[in-house]
């Protein structure tokens, strides 16, 4: 059945009244000189951009209501990426390769942008990922002009003198939908933003074809978001670059679009055998005259390897592609030769032991790039500081990400512990807050959660044992003692006294809270066949009657955060559904057990919305008044089998008054961001942070391919 997706049918039926008066609010951006455009502001070549309603969370003005302080939280995997970007020329023998980025920050999902070996990339240098160029002739990059206020920018190409790129500063018309977004800007020209996608359409992976009159990408639509995430449901759709409006669904089912000349589209999804494979679609080069979409895919590469992030080559013979095969653990680039069926090998001769990602080509077809780990035979940064500044979206709260899970800060806020890995190699380590010098209490077991005493100095409580278990396994919640002195003493390693403060035949106890006054703790135990909330006296445990049931009931509650004015308890909990082990929303109660209540996050009670909710790790600001947590709400950001392994799109960071109100994002990029806590006084000097080389732990390169892409079927 042909599909079109077309502007008129989503534009002003999809927007209330309150949203079109939006539209029509210019945002003016303050580095750049250059503004979004509404329909009667646009220059060629795009006459009808897309309605931009102002988003409630963009980065905000300064207002006495919004939350204050720092807040550290983590990032999977993030830390140890160290990427750049490589290219090797084809013509070129022996195969080696070249390194066109700087060694700062991370840098990746790059494209040519044009005939001199410029590229076009993504880095984080300055904290968020931002639109960046270079050339093998420039002493450093030049940020390229992008969405103000965006946090979120994602596979830019440049053809014709025009950016395009992803962004995410536009909150979309309802909850669990994306704000990915396609946006062009003119380089040569005033610069104005023009949306291209339409509002409330969600779009991935732009790319453009040779002669740049058409757009393809990977879109989901319009509809919400329905909890995929190895492989998203998105079609690959292509419109005119001179009228986005007129959008066609060319092929169902696709990801990852890549133009040979201006007919064919090479994508990736995966095929019914379980194997990851590019296919191909080809029409007339007019597609506006063509009444055959969607067309029927033909598979290119065979099954037996996955294959995925396509690039064509304009020759119309050769595509590259990132591959996995049986017997090998890492991600390589191939090139595979569309008339022999021949695969020809391109880094693993070159990086055997590293993943490759997301390969582009030049336009003559003799360099193709990649982005990896970019290992010891580079310059650049060579450690990962302990704690990395994240832009904020509000003025007054500053933003850290840990190398480690489940920072917890000292009651004077210029101690961190955390917890290096959660397995067997894992532990707990204390940081300064300023990032410059770490010890280790623990190590060489698992363990997680940390909760530092807010009245003692020297007391930390963690739980020991393996995370994410039944509740008949065993774990443990620890109190751990120390000399505050010791940490003046040039030491490594800390000595500490660990006792245990649950019973070991008692299951699995996790999650410790502290009280304000230090007396007591919260935590979860699974002692009755199902997780609820337990007290627990903070010196002596569960011995001596120590104890007493918090919740009750066959559901799960877990990861809970004891207000600093001690008057509530928020953790997360299923509750309202115990059937549904994915779905979890926030709770409060007080500690005598009494006023039990749910928070309403993506919508109001009774609404399909706040079933969806996956909300976790909850904890209070420093004044009692905002609940800091992670959720699924916002959607995916782009196409998880594009990255290494990100376990579940809880995805970002989110901010809400204890009353359900004044909902505020905090993150929007593609990894799994959690386990935050806040400072418990005033706000960190980020200017004190020891970011240099000599400070932090080796960067190694050390992460994972998604665990879901396997090779052990037929």
């Amino acid at each position: 059945m042909l599909r079109h997706v077309i502007h008129k049918q989503v534009n002003k039926r999809l927007l209330p009244t309150s949203l079109l008066a939006a539209s029509r609010l210019f945002l003016t951006a303050n580095n750049y000189g250059f503004r979004h455009t509404h329909s009667n502001s646009t220059p060629n070549p795009h006459p009808h951009p897309h309605p931009h309603p102002q988003s409630s969370q963009q980065r905000s003005t300064p207002s006495t209501m919004d939350p204050k302080g720092t807040v550290i939280f983590t990032s999977v995997g993030r830390p140890q990426y160290g990427f750049d970007i490589f290219t090797v020329n084809l013509n070129q023998t022996p195969t080696t390769e070249h390194c066109l980025t700087d060694g700062i920050s991370i840098n990746f999902n790059a494209q040519f942008a044009d005939e001199d070996q410029s590229i076009v990339y993504i880095s984080e240098r300055s904290g968020s990922p931002r639109i960046y160029i270079t050339s093998p002739t420039q002493s450093k990059p030049e940020q390229l002009p992008s969405a103000p206020n965006s946090l979120f920018h994602d596979r830019p190409t440049i053809k014709n003198n025009r950016l395009y790129f992803i962004s995410a500063h536009e909150q979309p018309d309802q909850p669990f939908k994306s704000w990915s977004a396609l946006y062009s800007i003119d380089l040569h020209g005033k610069r104005d933003i023009v949306r291209l996608s339409p509002y409330g359409v969600v779009d991935y992976s732009p790319a453009i074809s040779k002669s740049g009159k058409f757009v393809a990408v990977a879109s989901y639509g319009s509809r919400p978001w329905e909890g995929d995430f190895h492989e998203l449901k998105t079609d690959i759709v292509v419109f005119p670059a001179s009228d986005p409006n007129n959008r066609f669904v060319v092929c169902e089912k696709g990801g990852w679009p890549t133009w040979s000349g201006d007919s064919t589209i090479f994508f990736h999804r995966q095929a019914d055998d379980g194997w990851w494979s590019i296919f191909r679609v080809e029409f007339p080069e007019n597609p506006l005259e063509f009444s055959g979409f969607p067309v029927v895919p033909r598979r290119v590469t065979p099954p037996g390897l996955h294959c995925f992030t396509a690039a064509a080559f304009h020759d119309g013979k050769r595509i590259a592609a990132a591959t996995r095969r049986r017997g090998k653990s890492y991600r390589h680039i191939e090139i595979f030769d569309l008339e022999s069926k021949v695969f020809h090998p391109v880094t693993d001769v070159i990086n055997p032991t590293f993943h490759h990602y997301n390969p582009f080509v030049s336009s003559d077809s003799n360099l193709i790039g990649y982005h990896k780990f970019r290992g010891e035979s580079t310059q650049g940064e060579r450690r990962v500081p302990h704690l990395d500044p994240v832009v904020s979206p509000i003025k007054d709260l500053r933003m850290l990400r840990a190398n480690g899970s489940f920072p917890s800060f000292s009651p004077h806020g210029d101690l961190v512990a955390l917890n290096p890995g959660l397995d067997e190699n894992g532990g707990v380590r204390v940081v300064n807050s300023d990032g410059s010098k770490q010890w280790t209490l623990i190590k060489a077991r698992t363990a997680f959660y940390n909760s530092w005493s807010p009245v003692e100095k020297h007391v930390i409580y963690t739980s020991l044992g393996p995370i994410f278990e039944s509740v008949k396994a065993t774990v443990q919640i620890a109190r751990m003692t120390f000399d505050p002195l010791d940490l003046n003493r040039d030491l490594e390693e800390i000595p500490c006294d660990v006792k245990m403060l649950t019973s070991e035949n008692t299951g699995n106890n996790a999650f410790p809270s502290c009280s304000p006054d230090g007396k007591t703790l919260v935590f979860r135990s699974g002692r009755s066949g199902h997780k609820n909330l337990y007290i627990l006296d903070a010196v002596h445990g569960e011995f001596n009657g120590g104890i007493r049931k918090l919740t009750d009931g066959p559901w799960i509650d877990t990861m809970p955060s004891w207000s600093p004015k001690g008057d509530l308890i928020a953790f997360s909990s299923n509750m309202h559904n115990p059937d549904n082990v994915e779905a979890f929303s926030i709770y409060v109660i007080k500690p005598d057990g009494s006023d039990l209540r749910r928070i309403y996050v993506a919508g109001p009670e009774g609404s399909s919305e706040v079933d969806r909710e996956r909300i976790n790790h909850v904890c209070f600001s420093p004044d009692g008044e905002w609940l800091l947590f992670t959720s699924n709400i916002g959607g995916v950001m782009s196409e998880p089998v594009s990255w290494p392994n990100q376990f579940q799109p809880y995805g970002d960071l989110y901010v809400v008054r204890v009353d359900g109100s004044g909902l505020r994002r905090l993150t929007w990029n593609a990894y799994e961001n959690g386990t935050p806590t806040w400072h418990p006084g005033g706000e960190l000097d980020m200017g004190r942070l020891w970011l240099g080389n000599e400070f932090g732990v080796k960067l190694s390169g050390e992460f994972d391919e998604p665990l879901w892409i396997t090779c052990d079927f037929d």
